[in-house]
């Protein structure tokens, strides 16, 4: 059983920066992908940005493009959501998400708070 632990929240100011980072243990076969979900208050979890395992390909949401990169740590199975120049608009709830073969295993989320 696939286990996403999610590490790294908290609180900023805006403008400040902040780096997630997620770790998926028990993984018997190569992971398909690992994403990074948010949800603000009010709002429906959206993706925020994915990267492929095996080809290394990533994508991020227009919403956060150019100041939110994802990237990997192969030998650990992490994937790391670097985030700059955050918004109060940035404030939810971030889960990780990792897929083996074609099932998803969540994180618990964790918080940020963008504000003063």
């Amino acid at each position: 059983q696939v286990q996403v632990v999610e590490s790294g929240g908290g609180l900023v100011h805006p403008g400040g920066s902040l780096r997630l980072s997620c770790v998926a243990s028990g993984v018997a076969f190569s992971l398909a992908r690992m994403d990074w979900f948010r949800q603000g208050p009010g709002k429906e979890r959206e993706l925020v940005a994915r990267l492929w395992w095996m080809s290394g390909k990533t994508y991020v949401a227009d919403s956060v493009e150019g100041r939110f990169s994802i990237s990997r740590d192969n030998a650990k199975n992490t994937v790391i959501l670097q985030m700059s120049s955050l918004k109060p608009e940035d404030t939810a709830v971030y889960y990780c998400s990792a897929r083996e073969g074609l099932t998803d295993y969540w994180g618990q989320g964790i918080q940020v708070t963008v504000s003063y």
